[in-house]
């Protein structure tokens, strides 16, 4: 079918020249047709060719135009010369409920539309004065109470070479708009939620150049993000880790590399420099390649201040240690002399002494009287005594600085050892012996044989007077942790005096007590092997109830 000839309509007003110097406000090219199918509709009404209530060749125009005004738009609208509307489609009853006709003759600011002032009505009529198209978006509550928006596209007329007022559509944009806020609101969420990270978020190109900046660049930079963005980001590094960030950018982008973190220098707009912990990531492309990367700029400098700072403290720790190791051998070589010097400086005097009180003894013979032999066997037995001590104090230290070799210690097999030698001493006792078997440490095995010699031959000796004497050596559980005991039903003691059991020359029974009581060295001597295996020892006594001596090892 053939359209017919409309030279004055689009000469006039509806050339698609005419939308391309006036822009739609909004509205979009693809009103273009919509406007045009209007104007042609109205064209045709005023031009006589399409009459209604007359079938006529045009009929069939107008349908087709009808329904694609249909398709785009909920209704159509027109003015007279002074801006009076006198046609509004039913569509627009359809949506608000309002009778179209009701707002026939009024003009669009006479109308009650919702939040809109003098100021836009103002622009409106500048638009229409010189004769724009027009685009605007109205709202009104409909008689539900809801309230709508509207679109409104308008496009001036003519008849001949005279305006003869606008026509245009008009189409529910109420879900749109809602639309159009909910994006504007996930997008202004979006972006308070990246203003407010900490770490700057960055993206860049596949060259490596900066597109994206949030706002924690410039805390961190000093530079404004709108100057950095087009530049690479090596440039805002130390020269010396540029060729690292560059080559790695280049293997993510060509796939080589996936994520990847590392540590940079970051150079501040004052010259500062800052350490940087970069992670980052390729974005994937719509065609399968990457479209650059993405990634975080963590501010480190004060990790980093407190690693160089913590490695300082290490490092002087470290010399202190040596100092410390080098003062403690010198005071070890000391000890060492001062013990060689006790074993035969102090010796020496002691054998002397020992010696002329024997030559008294051969050389007086007969005429030594009772006293006077007592008085000599007690200086004998003073200077052995004395010997006793000394060798005490030199195994006491000789103990404390021989360096530890620990290995798995049967503890019970080494009880069982000394209980022979014990027995073997005394055959005629009657003692009972209780050791629970099994019992393995991480120890050094000299230390744990003259710990457990002291404690087993203290636990015989004070038990010598019970008959039958019991002593048991077991291992119990406490707070998770073995808990080693020695225990006897000799003598005891009262737990007032326990504070003094572990210092040297300490006793808590006197020889007349118990014969061969000793130095006083022994207890101290065993304090200081639990100490140097990290553990602890403690006794529990009544005095004439025996006494129960508890240790842990430390490993």
């Amino acid at each position: 079918m053939r359209m017919p000839r409309l030279p004055t309509l689009f000469v006039a007003g509806f050339t698609p020249s005419a939308y391309a110097d006036t822009p739609l406000d909004g509205a979009g090219s693809a009103m273009l047709a919509v406007v045009v199918l209007a104007g042609l509709l109205w064209y045709l009404l005023r031009s006589g060719r399409i009459t209604p209530g007359r079938r006529t060749a045009g009929d069939e125009d107008l349908n087709r135009l009808n329904d694609l005004l249909s398709m785009t738009s909920d209704w159509r609208w027109a003015t007279d010369t002074t801006h009076r509307y006198t046609h509004i489609g039913e569509g627009f009853r359809d949506l608000t409920g309002l009778d179209p006709s009701s707002l026939i003759g009024q003009r669009p600011w006479d109308i009650p539309w919702d939040g809109l002032g003098e100021a836009f009505w103002a622009s409106y009529k500048r638009r229409l004065g010189r004769r724009d198209v027009v685009s605007v978006v109205l709202a009104r509550h409909d008689a539900n109470g809801q309230l709508r928006q509207f679109e409104l596209l308008g496009k001036p007329y003519y008849d001949g070479p005279a305006f003869s007022g606008y026509h245009g559509i008009g189409r529910d944009v109420t879900e749109r708009m809602k639309t159009e806020r909910a994006l504007i609101e996930s997008q202004q969420r979006y972006h308070e939620v990246v203003e407010s990270v900490k770490e700057v978020i960055f993206q860049t190109d596949n060259e490596g150049t900066l597109t994206f900046l949030n706002g924690a660049w410039r805390r961190i930079s000093g530079y404004r993000v709108e100057k950095s963005l087009g530049r690479p980001l090596g440039e805002f590094l130390h020269p010396d880790d540029r060729p690292t960030i560059e080559t790695d950018f280049k293997r993510v982008t060509a796939g080589v590399l996936g994520e990847f973190s590392c540590q940079l220098r970051l150079r501040t707009r004052k010259g500062e420099i800052r350490w940087i912990e970069a992670a980052v990531r390729p974005m994937p492309g719509s065609n399968g390649h990457h479209r650059g990367l993405a990634g975080t700029l963590d501010d480190i400098s004060a990790r980093k201040v407190a690693e160089l700072t913590l490695r300082n403290v290490n490092q002087e720790l470290e010399a202190r240690v040596r100092l410390r190791t080098a003062e403690l051998e010198a005071s070890n070589r000391e000890l060492e002399a001062f013990s060689y010097s006790v074993s035969h400086d102090l010796r020496a005097p002691l054998r002397a002494i020992d010696g002329f009180t024997r030559i008294l003894e051969e050389d007086l013979g007969d005429r030594l009287d009772t006293a006077l032999a007592e008085h000599l066997d007690r200086i004998r037995r003073a200077t052995q005594r004395m010997a006793h001590l000394i060798d005490a104090l030199i195994e006491l230290a000789r103990l404390t600085r021989q360096p530890l070799h620990k290995e798995q210690v049967d503890l019970s097999e080494l009880a069982l050892q000394i209980v022979d030698e014990l027995r073997s001493e005394e055959p005629d006792r009657d003692v009972e012996i209780e050791i629970t078997r099994d019992i393995v440490v991480n120890a050094d095995r000299v230390l744990a044989r003259v710990l457990l010699e002291n404690l087993l031959r203290n636990a015989w000796k004070f038990s010598s007077e019970r008959t039958p004497a019991r002593i048991q050596f077991a291992v119990d559980l406490k707070n998770d942790r073995r808990v080693f005991c020695i225990q006897d039903n000799g003598a005891g003691f009262d737990m007032v005096f326990a504070s003094n059991l572990f210092r040297p020359f300490s006793r808590l029974h006197s020889n007349a007590e118990f014969s061969g009581t000793g130095t006083g060295i022994g207890l101290a001597t065993v304090q200081r092997i639990i100490q140097r295996h990290g553990g602890t020892i403690w006794a529990e006594a009544e005095a004439g109830q025996g006494a129960r001596f508890c240790f842990t090892f430390g490993t």
